[in-house]
């Protein structure tokens, strides 16, 4: 793929992207506060997934290995 295919590409991704939202009628200083508020929300749900997905699929594990026979990890430390 060549430089200028890929400029294209992103153009017309960026286009898609105005199209869709309905950006496109916005005034240059609207586009820019929808832009913002629209890239920290998902800065956000980026951050957050990073942070507290790991913790809630460990305790799931740690509960569905409860309910499967699984010995927890308080029990195995008094067998040993």
């Amino acid at each position: 793929m060549d430089v200028k295919h890929m400029r294209d590409y992103l153009g017309w991704l960026y286009y898609q992207y105005l199209l869709i939202t309905g950006i496109y009628v916005l005034e240059p200083w609207e586009k820019s506060i929808f832009n913002t508020v629209l890239f920290t929300m998902v800065a956000m749900v980026i951050y957050t997934s990073y942070v507290f997905v790991p913790i809630h699929v460990r305790l799931a594990l740690e509960f569905f290995s409860g309910l499967c026979g699984g010995q927890h990890e308080s029990t195995m430390a008094l067998m040993s």
